[in-house]
């Protein structure tokens, strides 16, 4: 039985496959589509953190998006001081604030 998957997928995916016996069809993106896939993959690996709330699923959302950074010649050493100056101006999400409104016709 021949099961679609169109997707990208992990390295070494297609090792384990032909290790189990099974003959995948694959071929190897353009730099072009390889991004709009790891896109596609983000969200799914978000999706499927949200639903599981594992760790396993974080750490997959971490994959993906060092693959990004990787592709679009990020260093993470630069997101992460970024990340620790926003951090710092605008705070983080420990005070778990739900903003409702902001009444801006008060007058000064």
């Amino acid at each position: 039985m021949k099961q679609v998957y169109n997707k990208l997928v992990r390295d070494r995916i297609i090792e384990i496959i032909e290790k189990k016996g099974e003959e995948p069809t694959y071929h190897t993106l353009s730099n072009k589509e390889y991004l709009a896939e790891l896109h596609k993959k983000l969200f799914e690996e978000a999706n499927e953190f949200i639903e599981q709330d594992d760790k396993e699923e974080l750490a997959d959302v971490l994959e993906v998006l060092y693959a990004i950074a990787k592709i679009k010649k990020i260093d993470l050493n630069e997101v992460e001081k970024i990340r620790l100056e926003k951090h710092q101006k605008r705070g983080g999400f420990d005070k778990k604030i739900f903003l409702e409104t902001v009444d801006d016709n008060i007058k000064k």
